[in-house]
Order: structure tokens, then sequence, then C-alpha cells
């Protein structure tokens, strides 16, 4: 099956976010893709300062019209993510819909990104969001997809738990920075493909070198080999590329590692 990651320009303008992020789904739907992933906070600027005034009740405008874009091209929308509010707490929350329109999941991001690399940079994502609490899977009639957002892909264990539940695909809408980017970007991406024998995809906002916090760009898709089979720049795009699940089964079959693993010494378990 055909996925396409929209690397989407993002812009102090929900509605024109939102406007043109539909618009590239739509491209996207028309080459042929029948999973689409946007990136992470699709919706609003990213940064500590935005996630309160950007943010949004889900169902909410931003969700709706993810639903009636997915319901259009008949397609599965992996919607980025959104600052979502509920309860009086603020998350960074990615939804799923299907073909009809219908919210197959919701992951709020359960890693929350507090760094401090000194003389590059200081985020503290705890200061506004509050964590996520769950592991987020859906099923497609390809196979079944796992979620993660950004500083979610460095937790192994995370990785690890939706291989064990039968994840073929994992996606990471994420924005990571300059510093981290060129560094580890594509590194943890491969790392969790070949781990897990599984394909990875990350899905960035375009470079905005006037933005307060500029992402990296470079949206990916790496298959279970470990070999990059899609990169973008760091301009706005939209890429494609086929998800060959008879390759994964025939990597798994020839490095078997799954069944080799010594459960009798070590495991990994979902806790809830």
């Amino acid at each position: 099956f055909r996925l396409a990651l929209i690397q989407l320009h993002v812009s102090a303008v929900k509605s024109d976010n939102l406007q043109r992020a539909c618009g590239l789904v739509r491209e996207a739907s028309a080459k042929g893709a029948k999973v689409v992933a946007l990136p992470e906070c699709f919706n609003s600027p990213y940064g500590t300062q935005y996630f309160k005034e950007y943010a949004e009740r889900i169902p909410g405008e931003s969700t709706q019209k993810l639903s009636e874009v997915a319901r259009e091209c008949s397609i599965y929308l992996i919607g980025g993510s959104i600052p979502e509010e509920d309860g009086g707490k603020l998350y960074n929350t990615c939804t799923v819909f299907g073909p009809d329109g219908a919210m197959l999941a919701k992951h709020r991001k359960v890693h929350l990104f507090d760094i401090n690399i000194p003389g590059k940079i200081q985020f503290k994502e705890s200061e506004t969001l509050s964590p996520g609490n769950s592991f987020s899977m859906f099923d497609t009639p390809y196979c079944k997809v796992g979620l993660g957002i950004c500083y979610d892909i460095r937790f192994a264990e995370m990785a690890q738990v939706y291989g064990q539940k039968g994840c073929q695909l994992l996606i990471y809408p994420g924005a990571f920075n300059l510093t981290t980017g060129p560094a580890h970007w594509e590194l943890l991406q491969r790392g969790r493909a070949v781990d897990n024998q599984v394909y990875v995809a990350t899905v960035s906002p375009a470079r905005d070198e006037k933005a307060s916090y500029v992402a990296w760009g470079h949206s990916t898709v790496v298959n279970p080999w470990g070999e990059v089979i899609a990169k973008a720049g760091a301009e706005e795009t939209v890429i494609c590329t086929d998800i060959d699940l008879k390759k994964l089964a025939e990597i798994r079959q020839q490095i078997p590692i799954l069944s080799q693993k010594r459960c009798d010494l070590y495991g990994i378990e979902m806790k809830k």
C-alpha cells in the first residue's frame, strides 16, 4: 500500500494551516496514497507559549476538518498532532481517522520533551503540557499501525511493545530541531526499524528559519532492513512510498529475532 507523509509549512494562522493541510491530503490521495500522515503540531506553531492559545477540545474544529477530508478521500489519515484541552489540562495529541471519517485512535504524547543542551537548546514541554498514559494502535486492511509523537521515538520499549502487539508500521509525527535533528532523527528511526523489523515513518513540519522553534524537517520512511526508502528535504512537500509487507515477512523469516528472544531471561511488558 502507498504511504504519504505531508511535510507542512506551519504558520501562525490556524485556518490557513488547516486549509493547506487538507489540500495536501487531497494531493497525496490523488497520488494513490491509502495512508496519509501530517506532522506534529500541524495546526499551530510549536512552542510552550502557543499551546494554550491554539488548544482545542476533541472533537473540535481541526479534528472535524480531518474527519471530513479522510472521508472525502477514503483514506486512513494520521492527523499529526494538535494541542488538546481536556479537563483543564493540555496535551499534545494525535488523532487518526478512517475512510468513513470515524476516529480510530487518539494518542497523547507519552514522553514530554524536557531537554537542556547548554549553549544549543533548552525546551520544557512539561511547563504547559501533561503526558498521555496509553499506547495507541489501530487496524487497517493492510497492517496494524502503532503511534508515537516525536520524543516518544527515543524510548525503545514503546516500539517493542508495538512490535509485540503485531504492529508492522510505526508512525511518529515529530519536530526535531537543528541540534537533535542532524544527530539523531534518522538514527533513531533506523534503530527502531531494525530492532523490531517494522517500517518506521516520521513526519516533520517544514523548516521555517523565522520560527521561534526551527524544525529539522526531513520526514522519512525506513524499511525493516534499516534502509531509508523515502526522505524529504527541509521545504514543504508531500513524499510517497510503497510499504511492502511481503518484504517485511521475508526479513523476519531470514533473521528470525522475534522468535529467538530469550523470554526466560528478559522481557518488555505493557502495564496498561
